[in-house]
């Protein structure tokens, strides 16, 4: 029976597009398009009623700490600036701890770099097998040293499938990028251990190019020397 039903041919539904005198109006709004504004519309409406009832029903004898570091500028509420919540001894305290897991990483880098750089060496150092052969005379002893070459040279050609220096040269690549990473990170931990002597009181000031003796492009500090009692 569902099989003859499908089999009639039916009219094709056609929207009904927006008529010509109110093109000026944009596209004629669906049912579906319908629901969305009128949930969104119910929506700001719930949010207006319930904001009013907060206000109509605040306490005006209420307090919270809070209100002692915020104030309202034109009705609206501005928090107070953080930019200063830290004395600065924590954030040298917190810039130490930053340090120290910097440099927990580098170790672990290295760890890791010098871990693949044995497993590459030994297996770019595997020992060669040597045969002795003893031959009866001269022309026998070309014989073997020739066919012993080209067995040589068969072992060599073939002797490390590609599936196998494929992984090698990943193991390299990934060799190079972890040798890149130790270097950034103690690039960063030299950054880092010199902002927290910049950080550190005493009168300090960044030497010129030309009062450095080997410089390196990174900035230098000289600190006035203080009389200790």
């Amino acid at each position: 029976m569902s099989s003859i039903r499908n089999a009639i041919s039916k009219r094709a539904y056609k929207e009904r597009s927006q008529p010509d005198s109110r093109k000026k109006f944009g596209i004629l709004e669906k049912k579906k398009d319908y629901d969305i504004r009128a949930k969104e519309y119910h929506k700001k409406e719930d949010t207006l009623r319930r904001l009013k009832e907060k206000a109509a029903n605040r306490n005006p004898d209420e307090f919270y700490f809070g209100m002692i570091r915020s104030n309202t500028t034109n009705g609206v509420h501005r928090p107070e600036s953080e930019a200063n919540k830290y004395s600065p001894e924590e954030l040298l305290l917190m810039k130490t701890q930053d340090r120290g897991y910097v440099l927990q990483k580098i170790l672990s880098e290295k760890k890791k770099v010098e871990k693949r750089r044995a497993v590459l060496h030994s297996l770019d150092n595997r020992p060669s097998i040597k045969h002795v052969y003893f031959a009866e005379d001269s022309e026998e002893a070309k014989e073997i040293q020739s066919r012993s070459s080209r067995d040589a040279e068969l072992r060599t050609s073939g002797s490390v499938p590609s599936a196998i220096m494929r992984k090698m040269k990943a193991s390299y690549k990934e060799l190079e990028a972890r040798k890149k990473r130790v270097e950034d990170l103690e690039r960063v931990y030299a950054e880092m251990a010199l902002q927290k002597e910049l950080q550190k009181k005493g009168r300090k000031r960044k030497l010129r190019e030309d009062e450095i003796v080997s410089p390196t492009g990174r900035p230098v500090y000289k600190w006035r020397a203080e009389r200790k009692r």
